[in-house]
């Protein structure tokens, strides 16, 4: 019977360890990417915090979007 405890131990923390890795690792590279620090993605884990979070990353400014105009760019005219 202890066997068979070690077992369930081992699987449930495989399992945890697959559940961590699935939900962290794809914001984990999005913040990274975004250019802010990975570790921002521990606030994934927080129930409410998670949402609001999203929010404000949503709308930040991204500081690696090749996108955005920087302020020493020309402006050019929107109909060429």
């Amino acid at each position: 019977m202890e066997g068979f405890f070690l077992w369930h131990w081992l699987f449930g923390l495989v399992v945890l360890g697959t559940i961590i890795g699935f939900v962290s690792v794809p914001p984990y590279w999005g913040l990274k990417n975004a250019g802010w620090n990975g570790w921002w993605c521990l606030l994934f884990a927080v129930p409410v915090v998670n949402v609001i979070f999203l929010w404000v990353f949503a709308f930040a400014k991204w500081e690696n979007d090749p996108n955005a105009r920087h302020k020493d760019a020309p402006r050019q005219a929107a109909l060429g």
